[in-house]
């Protein structure tokens, strides 16, 4: 399995990792998830692009509200890789 660098560009950084757990309860606009976080609005807007760029979240414009959502194809496969690498069968457990 090939996860892009990308990837774990994006999940390297804790507010990244922290949008993406904040998602996991469904879509959310840029402005509710920005209330979670004590930064700039170009710096939240960088970080949702470089999750953007990595393919692990979705996002989709409603007006001129953006929304974003997780993908979860992508953060299956990042997730598959991770268990691979440390060596976990398909439930979880190490072989």
């Amino acid at each position: 399995m090939n996860v892009p660098n990308s990837a774990f560009k994006a999940i390297a950084d804790p507010a990244r990792r922290e949008i993406l757990r904040l998602l996991r309860g469904g879509e959310m606009t840029a402005g509710d998830l920005a209330q979670h976080f004590d930064m700039s609005k170009p710096t939240m807007s960088h970080h949702f692009a470089v999750l953007a760029e990595a393919d692990l979240i979705t996002r989709r414009r409603d007006g001129q509200t953006i929304w974003y959502g997780l993908n979860t194809t992508v953060l299956q496969d990042v997730l598959a890789w991770v268990m691979d690498l440390a060596g976990a069968d398909n439930q979880g457990r190490t072989k």
